[in-house]
């Protein structure tokens, strides 16, 4: 059956220390620490600069063997480029270093802006690009320009990649961005915050969650009813189902599967809400499941 992943976005938090770090423990192992209470992470400095292969090597090396890192795309390409004639920043994007995590290498997160309006025509061309597998990934890296030092390419042992993207404009709550979305097999982030559009529309092969927090986004944490709720639906959307009251933007059937992978990210970091939230979530969805979080 498909596997369930939890874990939270970032760990490098000061809000963290004392209340799921340990106070002596060294900045430099947190990433260890976290990796070794939770099967997946989200990569945050992705999103701000380009990366390096020595830097992405560590964070490998740092997670245990059947760990995943979700990296969350450039906001050069998401912010700066809107989407638009993003080639070189894809290519250098992906030379940077983040194909070094080899198998880890989890989902593509890609965060659009706030403000950014729905344009079909734009989100066609920049999901059109994506890559789809490691071997076509090192293959546009290859375009990169200057601004990469150094280029790692990956192991050369082909796999899948995933991509999601992420709206936070209630433009994109329309037909053509599912066919669209559907059309190149990335999904939609189920992105839970109260400041932008809420969606469960499956448009992959696999769900990726993210809860940004239910009141103040980042500052407030899920009660154990609320997380009792999320372990639900992540079974059902794990059983490629959907939940009865699922709220989405068509009324198509899901792209059909016998099961669906779902990851899972807390980003409600504030006062160590995310791994207090992630833990009981995973705790939950074993209890559910008579099994771990991936049975």
């Amino acid at each position: 059956m498909g596997r369930i992943r939890i874990g939270v976005s970032g760990w490098n938090y000061d809000s963290w220390r004392g209340s799921f770090y340990p106070d002596d423990l060294p900045q430099r192992e947190e990433l260890e620490y976290a990796g070794e209470r939770f099967d997946t992470l989200e990569v945050n400095a992705t999103f701000y600069r380009l990366a390096s292969p020595q830097r992405c090597r560590r964070w490998r090396d740092a997670v245990p063997a059947d760990a995943v890192l979700a990296v969350k795309g450039s906001r050069f390409i998401t912010h700066n480029k809107k989407l638009a004639d993003a080639g070189s920043a894809l290519a250098n994007f992906l030379a940077s270093g983040i194909l070094a995590l080899d198998t880890k290498l989890g989902p593509i997160l890609w965060q659009l802006p706030a403000q950014l309006h729905f344009d079909a025509t734009r989100v066609e061309g920049f999901l059109s690009t994506l890559p789809h597998d490691t071997d076509s990934a090192a293959a546009l890296a290859r375009g990169h320009d200057e601004r990469v030092e150094e280029a790692a390419y990956g192991s050369g042992d082909n796999h899948r990649l995933r991509h999601v993207l992420e709206i936070r404009h209630d433009s994109y709550l329309c037909d053509e961005l599912v066919t669209i979305a559907r059309r190149h097999g990335v999904a939609l982030a189920f992105s839970h915050a109260q400041d932008w559009p809420y969606i469960e529309e499956v448009t992959a092969g696999f769900v990726y969650v993210r809860l940004h927090g239910p009141q103040a986004l980042y500052a407030s944490p899920y009660d154990d009813e609320q997380l009792r709720s999320w372990a639900d639906r992540l079974h059902r959307w794990q059983r490629a189902e959907q939940p009865a009251d699922a709220r989405t933007i068509t009324d198509r059937a899901p792209p059909q599967r016998r099961e669906r992978d779902v990851y899972v990210y807390f980003d409600n970091d504030v006062s160590g809400y995310a791994p207090r939230n992630a833990a009981r979530l995973r705790e939950l969805v074993a209890e559910t499941s008579g099994g771990g979080p991936h049975s």
